[in-house]
C-alpha cells in the first residue's frame, strides 16, 4: 500500500490529518481540482439544545460553485470525526486536495458547475490547533472569565452542529438542499439534517454511517476517551494555564484506539510481525513491533495539533445523535427525501449491519432508497478515501 495513504489512514479517520499533506486525493481523480478559500462564519447568541448560551461562535467553511437565484441548488458536505471543511479543492496550487475531491468539483459526480457546495468545520472540532480549522469549543476564550472554557463549555449535541450549519446556510442565501452528505460522523450529521429539516432536503447520502447509535456504539466511545481521562495531565480538563502540560499522551493513545478500529487487517499487513528497528520484543518487554512504533508516531503527531477536551466533546456529540427523537424510526419517518446509503463491507466502526438495517427501515417507511458498497483495504476509511469507484452511482442519484 502507498505509504502516504497508509499514514493518512493511520491518523484516526485520516484524510484530514495535522497537515494538509495528509489529505491527498487519489492522483487519478477525474476532472479539475478547484482552488477554494477558507472563510469564517460568525454568529452570536447561540442557545444549545441543552439550554446554554454561547455568546459567539466562529466556524470555518469553504464553498465551490454558484448558488442559483432560487437558492435551491446547494449541497452540504458534513465531515467525519477527525475531519474539517477540507472535503474538496485545494487552498493553493501545489497543495493537496480535499478528501472527497475525487467526487466533488467541475464535471465530477457532485458537479460544482451545477451545484453550490458547502463544507464547514464543526463546533468542538478536533483539529483546533492545525492552522486550517476554525472552531469554537473548550479551547476558546470564555468572555465571562477571560480564560479558555475548558469543561465549562456547554455540552454539544449532534443537533447543535446542524443548527450552526443552518445559520451558515441562511447567511449564504440557501433555501433548499439538493443533497446533504457526509462520511462517518458526517453521515450522522446528514441523517440529523434529514430529521431536523425534512421540508428543506431533496436527497440524503450517508456514507459509512448508521441511523442507530446504540449502547454498543456508546460504550465504544467511552473506551476511546478513557486514556485521556487517565492521563495525569488531564486535570479534569483544566490544563490550559501557562506552565501546565496538556494530556498529549492520553490523547495519542485515544487516537490509536480509534485508528485501529477504523481500519481493516489489510491496511496494516505491510508491517508484518517484524520488530521496530533496533528492538527485540522477545528479549525486552518494553521493545516494540514495527506496527506499534508506527501507530505511536502517527498518533502522537496528530495529538500535538488536536485537543483532548475537544475529543471528549466530539464523542459526546456522537452519543447524543438523534437524541431528540423517541427512536431512529421516529426520526427517519420525518424525512421526505430520496436516500442513497453507502457502506463499507469491512467497516469495524459502523458495521455493515448498521447500514443494511437503515436501508430496511427506510424501505419499511416507504422512502426511496438505493444502496452501494465501497471496497478496499481500509475498512471504515474506504468511505473517506475510496469513493471514486461509485462516482457514476452518485451522479445517477443526483439526476433523479
Amino acid at each position: 500500500m502507498n505509504r502516504r495513504l497508509l499514514l493518512a489512514a493511520a491518523l484516526a479517520f485520516g484524510a484530514c490529518a495535522q497537515a494538509p499533506a495528509m489529505a491527498q486525493a487519489p492522483a487519478s481523480s477525474p476532472g479539475a481540482t478547484e482552488i477554494v478559500e477558507k472563510k469564517v462564519f460568525e454568529t452570536t447568541g447561540y442557545v444549545t439544545r441543552g439550554g446554554a448560551t454561547i455568546p459567539t461562535i466562529r466556524i470555518g467553511y469553504q464553498t465551490a460553485g454558484t448558488l442559483n437565484a432560487a437558492g435551491d441548488n446547494a449541497v452540504i458536505v458534513t465531515h467525519f470525526f477527525s475531519g474539517n471543511s477540507h472535503a474538496f479543492g485545494r487552498y493553493a496550487e501545489g497543495q493537496p486536495a480535499g478528501y472527497w475531491d475525487a467526487i466533488i468539483g467541475p464535471g465530477k459526480a457532485i458537479d460544482t458547475n451545477r451545484y453550490f457546495v458547502i463544507s464547514s468545520d464543526t463546533l468542538v472540532n478536533l483539529n483546533v490547533r492545525d492552522g486550517r480549522t476554525v472552531t469554537t469549543g473548550p479551547v476558546s476564550m470564555n468572555p465571562a472569565t477571560g480564560r479558555p472554557w475548558a469543561l465549562d463549555f456547554p455540552v454539544i449535541a449532534m443537533r447543535d452542529f446542524i443548527e450552526v450549519q443552518k445559520r451558515l446556510l441562511d447567511s449564504l442565501g440557501v433555501r433548499r438542499l439538493a443533497l446533504v452528505t457526509g462520511a462517518s460522523m458526517g453521515a450522522l450529521q446528514a441523517i440529523e439534517w434529514a430529521a431536523a429539516y425534512p421540508e428543506m432536503i431533496d436527497r440524503v447520502m450517508p456514507v459509512i454511517g448508521s441511523s442507530e447509535f446504540d449502547p454498543w456504539a456508546i460504550a465504544w466511545l467511552d473506551i476511546w476517551e478513557s486514556p485521556i481521562r487517565l492521563d495525569p495531565n488531564f486535570n479534569n480538563g483544566d490544563y490550559y494555564a501557562q506552565g501546565r502540560e496538556p494530556p498529549t499522551r492520553g490523547l495519542a493513545e485515544a487516537l490509536k484506539i480509534v485508528t485501529v478500529q477504523a481500519q481493516d487487517r489489510p491496511a496494516m499487513a505491510r508491517f508484518g510481525r517484524r520488530a521496530a528497528e533496533g528492538q527485540d520484543p522477545l528479549r525486552r518487554i518494553g521493545d516494540r513491533f514495527e506496527v506499534e512504533r508506527f501507530l505511536d508516531e502517527a498518533a502522537l503527531a496528530r495529538a500535538r495539533v488536536s485537543d483532548a477536551n475537544h475529543f471528549l466533546y466530539l464523542t459526546r456529540a456522537n452519543q447524543l445523535f438523534l437524541h431528540e427523537y423517541e427512536n431512529s424510526e421516529a426520526a427517519l419517518r420525518r424525512s421526505q427525501a430520496r436516500w442513497f446509503v453507502v457502506a463499507s463491507p469491512t467497516d469495524r466502526v459502523f458495521m455493515l449491519d448498521y447500514n443494511t438495517e437503515m436501508v430496511a427501515l427506510l424501505r419499511r417507511l416507504g422512502r426511496p432508497v438505493d444502496f452501494a458498497e465501497v471496497t478496499g483495504p481500509l475498512g471504515h476509511l474506504n468511505g473517506v478515501v475510496g469513493m471514486a469507484p461509485i462516482a457514476d452511482r452518485i451522479r445517477a442519484f443526483l439526476a433523479n
